[in-house]
């Protein structure tokens, strides 16, 4: 019996190799893996087209259209794309910012008022630092580029935010420096804080905040998730299945890979030291896929977009994704 042909966009992570090089296969489809390293064409893609079969997504993008049965995709709890993003607060030290609650009353510039890494930081100041985002008032655009994030076709906030958009000619990163806003946060670093030395990180101690905030919360921020279309998942159910099995086996060769220390894969000098880190802080498996081990994060996603006027009730985790009859992944 012939394969069924199905195409995925996403970008060529090492947990995504296997399935690129071939060294794994779904079972029963034949995938064509279109690597696309930016991930904001990808969304932009698939909400203004639905142009891919399957397609590496953001989650907040696709909790917004869940939640407004405005979906023409169905999610697996695959995911791609997770990040602390304590480390994605800059300052302008002459703003006068000393400490997250000093971001009240201050102009912060955001890539997209909506973006997944957006809600964390924000979820993140107001949970954890008693920051009331209210009080800020939000600038919108590229960080280290002029005009905008994307071409995004996201939903409307569910109440009004007072965001201003930045013009065509200039980036948040300028707008840092000349001290027209007094912070930027987002899924970049702005440029300018390799060079000058009034731009700073908030939180300048990020990786021993991140790592007590992960102990205590279980909270590991997650970006993108998995989409499949929804009209190739109702013809052709067995795709949620196979697909999250091969995502599975592609990233767990990935992880045994990246352990195997005769050759360091990756240009990670202290890569030794890290991998025993990553061992004491997240067990075996340091980017578990499945609902189970990332029900922390994800009920906080949901809260927080709740909090911030993106969806007008919490729903449960579990109802976001389609059933898998899943892999075990093997201890390393």
């Amino acid at each position: 019996m012939a394969k069924l042909s199905l195409n995925f966009a996403c970008a060529l992570y090492d947990r995504m190799q296997p399935l690129y090089t071939g060294e794994i296969k779904p079972e029963g489809v034949d995938l064509n893996f279109i690597p696309i390293e930016l991930p904001r064409p990808i969304f932009d893609r698939m909400s203004g087209g639905n142009e891919f079969d399957v397609a590496e997504y953001s989650s907040s993008e696709f909790v917004q259209r869940f939640a407004a049965k405005q979906c023409p995709f169905v999610a697996i709890p695959v995911f791609p794309s997770r990040t602390f993003r304590h480390s994605f607060i800059t300052i302008n030290k002459k703003s006068g910012i000393k400490k997250p609650k000093d971001l009240e009353g201050k102009r912060v510039g955001v890539a997209l008022y909506t973006m997944t890494a957006a809600i964390f930081i924000r979820g993140l100041l107001q949970h954890e630092y008693g920051v009331n985002l209210s009080k800020i008032k939000w600038v919108q655009g590229a960080i280290n580029t002029a005009g905008t994030h994307g071409d995004p076709h996201v939903l409307p906030l569910l109440k009004k935010v007072l965001i201003e958009q930045v013009g065509s000619d200039k980036s948040l990163d300028d707008l840092l420096v000349e001290g027209e806003i007094d912070a930027v946060m987002g899924t970049s670093i702005p440029h300018s804080i390799r060079k000058n030395p009034n731009i700073a990180r908030l939180l300048p101690n990020f990786k021993e905040v991140e790592k007590e905030y992960y102990k205590r919360t279980k909270i590991f921020p997650i970006m993108h998730l998995v989409a499949i279309r929804k009209d190739v998942y109702e013809k052709h159910p067995f795709v949620a299945t196979s697909l999250y099995n091969a995502f599975v086996q592609s990233k767990d060769l990935a992880l045994k890979k990246m352990k195997n220390l005769r050759a360091l894969r990756y240009m990670l000098p202290w890569m030794t030291a890290e991998l025993d880190e990553i061992q004491e802080i997240f067990g075996n498996d340091p980017w578990p896929y499945g609902i189970e081990p990332n029900r922390p994060t994800l009920e906080a996603l949901v809260t927080y977009m709740h909090d911030q006027a993106m969806i007008a009730k919490k729903m449960q985790v579990d109802d976001l994704f389609v059933p898998t009859y899943g892999h075990t992944s093997p201890a390393y």
